[in-house]
């Protein structure tokens, strides 16, 4: 399924290349499978990230905070 192939590609991508998103309309994430995905839902994508990688929600937030300002040329 596709949602197998995204979970793989959680666990390889390089920190500093990774980013998340809500965006896709079938792949909402746990627990609200079923229904429109929506940019709300971005909290449970970071939470399976972070399970998938054996890592911590706040480990996710931050380089995906950073890779963010970086993709956008904010700086800090």
């Amino acid at each position: 399924t596709k949602a197998v192939d995204v979970h793989a590609s959680a666990k390889v991508v390089p920190w500093d290349k990774f980013l998340i998103e809500t965006d896709a309309p079938y792949l909402t994430p746990k627990p609200y499978r079923g229904k429109q995905n929506e940019t709300g839902y971005v909290r449970y994508v970071a939470e399976a990230i972070a399970d998938l990688r054996g890592s911590s929600v706040e480990e996710v937030a931050k380089y995906t905070f950073e890779n963010t300002m970086r993709a956008y040329g904010i700086r800090k």
